[in-house]
């Protein structure tokens, strides 16, 4: 270890004002992407320009577009049409609503997302995890049968509200709220919807006419069981159409984890529906117990802002679904639209799609369409099939008019068991097995985040099992804030580095030096916990130094603040009581790298100027144990 160390001593940061600080901390906190950069430098004229490009993307992209684009928009855009069609239909059965509604949902907010959006790969329509949660969280308190105006009402309504929240978060700038959906949270709760939409269909797939209303999977098995005798009498012919059928999407499906045949994933839902409605239309199997979808209103979307409710007793069941539906789809389509613009690498603007998703589903509120988003199926389809824009989505909606507008009357033969087959393979792809293999071996207490996501999903209900994994993630946090990492370092021979002595085998202690690092910022939650864990460090040291009798014992206490990137008033608190603690210990305290912030606010409170002292405050941990080694050793010399 060199003695001959240069010295460099820590400045305080220069001047700056308490506006000047709020400012650039309100900057970094909602401002870090910095969207008025583009604006500095530039004429009014340009100003404007850019400033109606910020708010509607396809006035950026609209003027460069060619007919070149467009034979790729189309080819695509229909593609997730084909798609966008059936499970249009079958999500809205999954919701409890109308068929229709689903069709409804795959035509406005695709054209609203398409001038608002600003990714080019993300095709927009109603998604099962949303669905599932909707249909549930409002299933508690009416029924879907026995008042469907209301249940369509109450939809109607959370649908507003969803998308007021995730509006609001874009215009706010507080798209961080959606990040405490960790990703093992995601994980976990994708999976147990899925299973609980899987066992959901079984009432269709087994043609069980008593279900269950409940979501868990107990009384859904419970509910299968029970009518065993019913389903074993069903007819023949609805098992065999279950079984092919479902046997036929699972191997179409296939198609999509290989890109150049993703015509074949995204054809197989349509082309699933037409045959069997033409099997059943021929066979004239809805008279033999076979389940059919029944006739579909004709025409676009009827109005529907006089059904939204917002006075009467079900206000905190529609705000707190909408509440729900809204962070999840959020956070679906956000996380899909961001992994498609990575594989083209261009971005993707948070908080701009927060403000293109909100103000889709409020306007979708007024025109009969429930929560949408960006869909990964589809996207991944439009993806695959070559898409250059957001027209996509444009000619995704205008087939879906011709369909709502001519095609309706024949989807009326359309068999329910189909529907649940197209719903059982969306969903299955939602259970990611290797995802959760990768969370187990890199951090098991976000494994446990997981678990508890899914078996909360699957055991008590959706919105609970996903409140409970949120409240483990949350807890997680408080933890590593109010019991902040410390460690010990230690000397790397022949070097001035220091490193965990727990970490590298080769790092030794410096005899007569306690060198801590904390790696935290210090604030109210954690000053008491640090002071109580360092006085433990110093009477083992001192204890450890009796039981081998070692000639030199402690002398000085050294905490390396390179990772204290904040500070409060307790924090400040903290250095004061400590360093009186070790004086009356003759202990030295000395602080090593402090940053900005940290050394201002203790050169503000240390009326006594003890904490900032030249010979307490070094730059390196090098730094401070050669000075301070030369320091006694000239004291002994004298």
């Amino acid at each position: 270890m060199s003695m001959e160390t240069e010295v460099h001593r820590v400045a305080p940061p220069p001047y700056r004002s308490t506006l000047q600080k709020l400012k650039t901390r309100l900057k970094e906190t909602f401002f870090s992407d910095d969207p008025l950069r583009q604006f500095k430098g530039q004429n009014f004229k340009t100003k404007s320009i850019l400033g109606a490009q910020y708010i509607f993307p396809i006035l950026e992209w609209g003027p460069k577009y060619s007919f070149k684009l467009f034979k790729s928009d189309i080819v695509s855009g229909l593609t997730i049409a084909s798609l966008a069609i059936p499970q249009g239909i079958s999500y809205a059965k999954l919701a409890n609503l109308p068929p229709i509604v689903g069709l409804y949902s795959s035509f406005v907010p695709p054209l609203i997302y398409a001038v608002l959006g600003s990714s080019r790969d993300l095709a927009v329509g109603p998604v099962s995890i949303a669905s599932l949660i909707m249909g549930s969280m409002i299933r508690q308190e009416v029924s879907p049968i026995k008042d469907p105006i209301l249940f369509l009402q109450l939809a109607f309504s959370s649908t507003f509200f969803a998308g007021l929240f995730q509006a609001s978060l874009g215009f706010l700038r507080l798209g961080f709220i959606i990040d405490f959906l960790s990703k093992a949270t995601l994980i976990g709760f994708m999976a147990g919807a899925a299973i609980i939409v899987s066992l959901q269909q079984l009432k269709s797939l087994l043609g069980i006419t008593h279900f269950t209303k409940k979501m868990g999977i107990v009384p859904v098995l419970s509910s299968v069981f029970h009518n065993t005798h019913e389903s074993a009498n069903f007819q023949l012919v609805t098992k065999l159409v279950s079984f092919l059928f479902l046997t036929r999407r699972v191997v179409l499906m296939q198609g999509m984890r290989k890109p150049k045949l993703f015509w074949v994933s995204a054809g197989a839902p349509l082309l699933t529906v037409i045959l069997s409605t033409l099997l059943v239309f021929a066979l004239k199997a809805q008279n033999h117990g076979i389940s059919v979808i029944g006739k579909l209103q004709e025409g676009l979307n009827p109005p529907s802002w006089n059904m939204l409710h917002f006075h009467d007793s079900y206000i905190g069941l529609v705000m707190k679904t909408g509440l729900v539906t809204g962070i999840i789809s959020l956070t679906e389509g956000i996380a899909v639209g961001r992994t498609f613009a990575a594989l083209k690498n261009y971005q993707v603007d948070g908080n701009k799609e927060m403000i293109a998703i909100g103000l889709m589903n409020i306007v979708g509120s007024s025109t009969s369409c429930y929560v949408t988003t960006g869909a990964f199926s589809r996207s991944a389809v439009n993806h695959n099939a070559g898409c250059k824009t957001a027209v996509s989505n444009i000619v995704m909606a205008v087939t879906v008019m011709v369909t709502l507008l001519f095609l309706m009357p024949l989807f009326q033969y359309t068999p329910n068991v189909v529907l649940g087959a197209i719903i059982i393979t969306a969903v299955i792809g939602l259970i990611d097995v290797p995802a959760a293999c990768q969370i187990w071996k890199i951090d098991k207490f976000d494994f446990l985040v997981m678990l508890c996501a899914f078996l909360g999903v699957l055991f008590i209900s959706v919105q609970n099992g996903l409140a409970i994994a949120v409240g483990i993630s949350i807890l997680k946090l408080l933890l590593q804030i109010t019991r902040p990492k410390t460690v010990m370092l230690g000397n790397i021979p022949g070097t001035d580095i220091y490193r965990d002595l727990h970490h590298y085998k080769e790092a030794i202690g410096v005899p007569g030096f306690l060198i801590l690092s904390i790696e935290a910022p210090i604030n109210f939650a954690n000053s008491t916990y640090l002071k109580e864990r360092i006085t433990r460090w110093i009477q083992e040291y001192e204890s450890e130094d009796q039981n081998v009798k070692k000639q030199s014992g402690l002398k000085f206490v050294i905490l390396d603040l390179s990772a204290v990137s904040g500070l409060d008033t307790n924090g400040v608190s903290f250095f004061k009581d400590l360093r009186m603690a070790l004086e009356k210990k003759n202990l030295k305290l000395v602080l090593v790298n402090p940053l900005g912030e940290v050394i201002e606010k203790l050169q503000r409170a240390d009326d006594s100027k003890e904490l900032a002292r030249p010979d307490c405050l070094f730059l390196t941990v090098g730094e401070a144990v050669a000075s301070l080694l030369s320091t006694v050793k000239s004291s002994n010399y004298v």
